[in-house]
């Protein structure tokens, strides 16, 4: 007959009747042996005794035995306390607490192809006792491979930023929601062939390699001080375009098409320039 394929949860006996069983088997084969009549009966019912006493069965909390018979698999006991089973069942401990996994830092590349450190952090538990134990060769090994492996393919699916992508529209970066999700969605298929239940997993350090880190810096520092200088201008243009209207509306002073263009051009050296601006003093005319 074939084992069960799925976690075969079974309810024991109470240990504590067992227990008092046996403590009276244990009084009266004691009598027996110190009467010296039935030495023979109470020799059989001592090793009767001992023999079930290997069946009594301790579980602490958020902990699991996986009881085998020669091989076959016979189910999981996940009660805690005191029971009793076939004592020629072998045992094995299983831990249903949740753990946590940070794994190192990876070097992986990003959709765009730049290298990229990045490490998780993975809280998980086992859901399944059966398959842990027996479709897996070590479960805990297991979750840190194929952890390594999903955060692989998450770095392959997004860029690093829009700096390289603008049309993207999740990064790793920036859209760390969606990126957890799929990272937590990811893991999860992977690790449910071992009966491992994902409670959490999110990226914990994300950064460009060393040896591109400078030159990313770079173009990031470059592109804020065009967007910066973007903005002086369109700010710098108001700003002319106002002082000429009240100049006009005013009329302070009627400037003919190449003293405009001559005002508008010192305008915007003063506006934009990245150094303060030596004043001159005409003490003549206009046209001096």
């Amino acid at each position: 007959m074939e084992s069960a394929k799925v976690e075969n949860i079974r309810k024991p006996a109470s240990g504590y009747v067992m227990l008092f069983f046996l403590l009276v088997m244990l009084a009266v084969a004691i009598w027996l042996l110190a009467g010296k009549t039935y030495e023979g009966w109470g020799g059989a019912l001592m090793v009767l005794c001992l023999i079930l006493l290997k069946g009594l069965l301790v579980i602490a909390p958020n902990t699991a035995k996986v009881m085998l018979l020669f091989g076959a698999y016979k189910g999981t006991v996940r009660e805690s306390g005191l029971f009793w089973v076939n004592p020629f069942y072998g045992r094995t401990t299983v831990s249903l607490r949740a753990r946590n996994f940070e794994s190192e830092q990876l070097k992986v590349n990003d959709k765009m192809g730049n290298p990229v450190l990045i490490s998780v952090i993975l809280v998980w538990k086992v859901k399944d006792t059966y398959r842990a134990s027996f479709d897996v060769d070590d479960y805990a090994k297991f979750v840190k491979v194929q952890t390594d492996a999903a955060v692989r393919k998450l770095a392959a699916s997004y860029p690093y930023d829009h700096f390289e992508d603008e049309r993207a529209g999740v990064t790793l970066s920036t859209d760390f929601a969606e990126v957890n999700s799929t990272l937590e969605k990811e893991t999860t298929e992977r690790l449910d062939l071992a009966g491992i239940d994902v409670i959490e997993a999110r990226i914990t350090h994300l950064a460009y390699a060393p040896e591109i880190a400078s030159v990313m810096l770079r173009r990031q520092q470059a592109s804020a001080v065009v967007a910066a200088r973007h903005k002086i201008v369109e700010g710098a243009v108001g700003m002319v375009e106002s002082a000429l209207q009240l100049l006009s509306a005013k009329q302070i002073i009627n400037l003919d098409e190449e003293k405009k263009a001559a005002m508008v051009s010192n305008l915007m050296v003063v506006l934009c320039g990245d150094r303060d601006t030596q004043p001159v003093v005409n003490t003549g005319t206009l046209n001096q």
